[in-house]
């Protein structure tokens, strides 16, 4: 019954069948990637040509060859494929998450992640991700399942190749690094050993497949975060983005946003570390991503599909029977409001406007960020993302915090 209210509702913010606008009628990104692709294909120079006319291509070269089936297939085939590939993904991220959390894969947990993908939709990290045709969901699932890897067949510490896949991740698309220094913060130097392997090996490969393109990439490219888009664009759900819009200008500064940044580094890899040693390793890394989407200089809302695993901590917390009613009811409260801060909340623009490369006869907005009518809420609500890590984090401090021997025998006195 959830589900079905679920993607009843997701007709309602923006009707299926709305051209252009409805979920599964746009994959813009998905477009990009396939061009990029049909550009290596034809022998151009990857990052010199304007792709679909406008767009660059921000990703490293060894995420080509993922690309090439789909650029082999029409567009038509290939957002059928890619949207139903985000679909599995999401679900299974979501057993994923259950299980790491102790669940059990039995029908029931089966039924529940099933209704949590159509509500996890509801999303504008996910909804827009499927809409644009993104590709976070699937580089989430690959970190969450070689970083949740069971212990190698010995049972002694780390799998063989754990922090591989992450690695993989990583040369794809940069941001999952991060993760190389939480698994150094915790002392899983073995995975960290395996995260730089996999990093480097897809640097060797795309030297090896695309040595001209490599070399303009990791020479010229990487560094340049404006080529994905301004700070100051609406949505850029970063700290550098929260600065920029809240002082409307495209330069903010820079020293603001490295304090922001590494204070935002420092309380969101502590929560994490407090996190892992309390056993709770979905959590730990799920403030690792989130963490990761807050200091990098450009995270549109889409990247922020950290929420998912987030939606599942809450819901698994809901479903104990060993949690007190209090702390239910804390939970409850802290999951609603990230659904709403988070919701696809609609915006009509009832004019023609200009959306990245076309004209369209209007518009609908998705996201609290384009909701700023409210002055003095407008801190918020260009970056209600932040609001979310920042809650997420403090609240795991608070409950993992290292209690004192003093604490302790007051407590049992």
């Amino acid at each position: 019954m959830l589900a079905l209210v679920a993607l009843w509702l997701q007709d309602v913010i923006v009707p299926y069948s709305m051209p252009f606008w409805g979920l599964f009628d746009n994959q813009l990104d998905l477009d990009v990637y396939r061009a990029g692709a049909q550009t290596v294909l034809d022998g151009q120079k990857l990052y010199d040509v304007k792709l679909l006319g406008q767009m660059d291509y921000t990703y490293a070269p060894i995420s080509i060859p993922f690309f090439i089936p789909f650029a082999l297939m029409s567009f038509s085939a290939a957002r059928i494929v890619w949207s139903a590939g985000i679909i599995v993904a999401l679900y299974l991220v979501i057993m994923l998450s259950f299980r790491v959390l102790g669940r059990r894969p039995s029908w029931q947990v089966r039924v529940i992640a099933g209704s949590l993908v159509a509500v996890v939709m509801l999303l504008e990290p996910v909804r827009t991700t499927i809409w644009y045709g993104q590709i976070n969901v699937f580089l989430m699932l690959l970190v969450l399942a070689d970083l949740t890897r069971t212990p190698d067949r010995t049972g002694a510490g780390e799998s063989r190749w754990r922090g591989a896949a992450t690695g993989l991740a990583a040369g794809i698309k940069m941001t999952p690094l991060i993760f190389g220094l939480y698994l150094a913060i915790v002392g899983r130097w073995r995975a960290v050993a395996g995260l730089v392997a996999g990093f480097a090996a897809t640097i060797v490969i795309g030297f090896v497949i695309m040595p001209k393109a490599a070399l303009k990439f990791w020479t010229a490219r990487i560094s340049d975060s404006n080529r994905v888009g301004s700070p100051q664009s609406v949505g850029n759900q970063s700290l550098r983005g929260w600065l920029a819009n809240l002082t409307g200008t495209d330069t903010p500064s820079t020293t603001i946003w490295l304090v922001l940044a590494v204070v935002a580094l420092g309380v969101g890899m502590y929560a994490a570390y407090l996190a892992h040693h309390r056993g709770n390793e979905l959590l730990a890394l799920t403030m690792v991503g989130m963490t990761g989407c807050a200091v990098s200089p450009m995270s549109w809302g889409h990247h922020w599909v950290w929420f998912v695993p987030l939606t599942v901590i809450g819901v698994d917390l809901l479903l104990r029977a060993d949690v007190s009613s209090m702390r239910r009811l804390l939970v409850g409260a802290g999951l609603v409001a990230m659904l709403l801060a988070a919701f696809s909340w609609r915006t009509h623009y009832d004019h023609a406007i200009w959306f990245v490369l076309r004209s369209v006869p209007d518009g609908y907005m998705i996201g609290l960020f384009f909701k700023t009518g409210v002055g003095w809420l407008k801190w918020f609500t260009i970056f209600p993302y932040g609001a979310i890590f920042a809650v997420s984090a403090l609240a795991t401090i608070a409950v993992y915090r290292p209690v004192r021997v003093a604490e302790t025998a007051i407590e049992r006195i």
